[in-house]
């Protein structure tokens, strides 16, 4: 059957692999998704050759996805506003490529608390913190739901002016030390800063946060963050960053084996106790 990859440097602790297999499984579908590490002077040659090595399409994560959108034949208007690609397929022997990262962001949201984006929401300011590159794909993905009033707090504020240029425009750019004056109106929160993995730290206090807020956090390690935990005490909506992994995967998936595969409570399960496992 046909064989899939994801690919980065390093790869060692990549979950996408438990993720398509999980579904190969499911859908009783013969075909392969394997590890491929690939150092950053070997990985032009190895986007560029796909044709060769057997594969028909592939995950590409740190630090290869901008490289793998200015190698594409061909890229979705998502990856054009993003210049950067995950997600790739061999077509007629060109090389396509997308971003799912955002598609993944919405879809965990679509399906975790089905009609999150009210009115009341959508008119007030969205908050993002943090400027790396998930944040990109989430700020695109925000404005494209229609959340005018884009907020994007980062610790240099440059590099938050920048992403806002080139993604969304209308946008305001805010230091991280100026997050606390917004809490009380904006209506969605989304963390991106790897503040709060393992359990470190809290990129803000949640003290007078709107009541009507949703929190969420691209962090999985943990589930519940000391974000969404501070969230939650509140009584504030939450949303764990687990599924925007797991929705990501979906359209790549569909493109190689043919199935447009469901994100159930198995997977999520399979993903949950890997995630419990002592790394190595």
């Amino acid at each position: 059957g046909p064989s899939a990859f994801v690919t980065g440097w390093p790869i060692k602790h990549s979950r996408s692999p438990l993720i398509h297999g999980h579904w190969l499984k499911c859908y009783g579908l013969s075909g392969g998704y394997e590890k491929v590490a690939t150092e950053p002077d070997a990985f032009v040659n190895f986007i560029t050759h796909l044709n060769q090595s057997g594969f028909i399409g592939g995950n590409v994560t740190l630090p290869h996805k901008e490289t793998t959108f200015q190698c594409a034949d061909v890229s979705t208007p998502t990856a054009e506003r993003l210049k950067a690609a995950n997600t790739v397929w061999l077509q007629n022997g060109q090389l396509h490529a997308d971003n799912t990262d955002g598609y993944g962001f919405l879809a965990n949201l679509d399906q975790t608390l089905p009609g999150w984006d009210t009115t009341d929401r959508l008119h007030r300011p969205c908050l993002i913190l943090g400027a790396g590159g998930a944040s990109r794909a989430i700020v695109d993905a925000l404005s494209n739901r229609g959340f005018s009033k884009i907020v994007l707090a980062n610790r240099t504020l440059a590099r938050a002016e920048t992403l806002l240029d080139e993604i969304a425009p209308t946008g305001t750019a805010i230091s991280l030390n100026d997050t606390q004056k917004m809490l009380g109106e904006a209506g969605v929160i989304v963390n991106t800063t790897s503040m709060g993995m393992d359990g470190n730290g809290l990129p803000i206090l949640m003290d007078g946060i709107y009541p009507k807020a949703l929190v969420t956090d691209i962090v999985y390690t943990p589930l519940t963050t000391p974000f969404l935990r501070a969230a939650a005490a509140q009584n504030i909506e939450t949303v764990d960053g687990l599924g925007m992994l797991l929705h990501q995967a979906v359209p790549g998936f569909e493109r190689w084996f043919g199935v447009r595969p469901k994100v159930g409570s198995e997977l999520r399960q399979l993903i949950v106790n890997d995630l419990k496992r002592p790394q190595t």
